[in-house]
């Protein structure tokens, strides 16, 4: 049965028990929400100092001096946004990308793609100033939006072909859009009146490239992070909720793998058909089948 909950136990409900997916949207629009509190400030009290706090805690400085002096940049910039179409357009582009990516994988691959494709997006930005544009003014850096390019790069990577439709109606092949992307930000290098961090666009496909890589490999990227960071440094406490079923209790490990290749095997299955045939095409067992692998996920 559906549990209501008000909107303060829905957020909860969503840090505790939701996807990826949306607690990264919680976060990028929680962060949002206090740079406007923070900026409210200035405007009542005129206070210059919280001005400069805040433009120092959630920016990145593109040169290598910022990153020295303000290290805290290169992170604490892909959930920041000053400007409400800026943060919209982001979190529509994250929420859809991110679910197909979870649908796919899994929140702790996402988080990771996530966080180093922001990260090697802002060191673009970074080195294409220092190398390539020496003497221009120094800039900042601030947006989701070379995280989110990393997470639909390494989509269209892994399902080239897989077809989204564009206001509902208009299908259009991932690796298509991938183009469109990467052509729009190639062509805006160099230009000083669209406000575009290009570079950051670029980088953040990389590493979205590089992640799909040998994707079945322990020597892909993202094998690499998540065996350090999961199992060397315990950051993603929380285990995928199939680990603690009682089925899977009393697996043996050559089992529990069989049946996960399987389940793969199956979501694979599911996605073709709607690369082929649209989301409606699935019966209600598949859409349940493929809602339960993002939720476990």
């Amino acid at each position: 049965m559906y549990q209501k909950r008000n909107l303060s136990e829905e957020l909860k409900h969503q840090i505790r028990n939701g996807t990826m997916t949306n607690r990264l949207i919680i976060a990028n629009v929680s962060i949002f929400l206090l740079i406007h509190l923070l900026l409210a400030v200035v405007r009542i009290k005129g206070n210059s100092q919280v001005d400069y706090f805040v433009s120092d805690l959630f920016t990145l400085t593109a040169s290598w001096e910022g990153l020295l002096f303000k290290p805290w940049g290169i992170i604490t910039n892909i959930f920041a946004h000053f400007d409400l179409f800026h943060i919209f357009s982001n979190m529509i582009f994250l929420y859809f990308s991110g679910r197909l990516f979870e649908q796919l994988f899994d929140g702790n691959k996402l988080l990771i793609v996530y966080l180093f494709g922001g990260i090697l997006g802002g060191l673009s930005e970074i080195i294409s100033s220092s190398v390539l544009f020496p003497l221009e003014p120094v800039h900042t850096v601030l947006g989701a939006s070379g995280s989110v390019m990393a997470i639909f790069t390494a989509l269209a990577f892994y399902r080239p072909n897989m077809k989204v439709f564009l206001f509902g109606m208009l299908p259009v092949r991932l690796f298509v859009l991938a183009l469109f992307f990467l052509a729009t930000d190639l062509i805006g290098i160099g230009s000083k009146d669209d406000h575009v961090a290009h570079f950051a666009h670029l980088g953040g496909a990389l590493f979205g490239y590089f992640a799909m890589y040998n994707i079945h490999s322990n020597k892909n990227i993202l094998a690499r992070i998540e065996d350090f960071v999961v199992k060397r440094k315990g950051l993603f406490k929380k285990k995928p909720k199939m680990y603690y079923t009682r089925s899977d209790q009393h697996k043996s490990d050559e089992q529990y793998n069989l049946d996960k290749k399987k389940k793969q095997k199956k979501t694979d299955h599911i996605l073709d058909k709607i690369s082929s045939s649209g989301y409606d095409s699935l019966t209600k067992e598949e859409k349940d089948f493929l809602f339960n692998q993002s939720k476990n996920g």
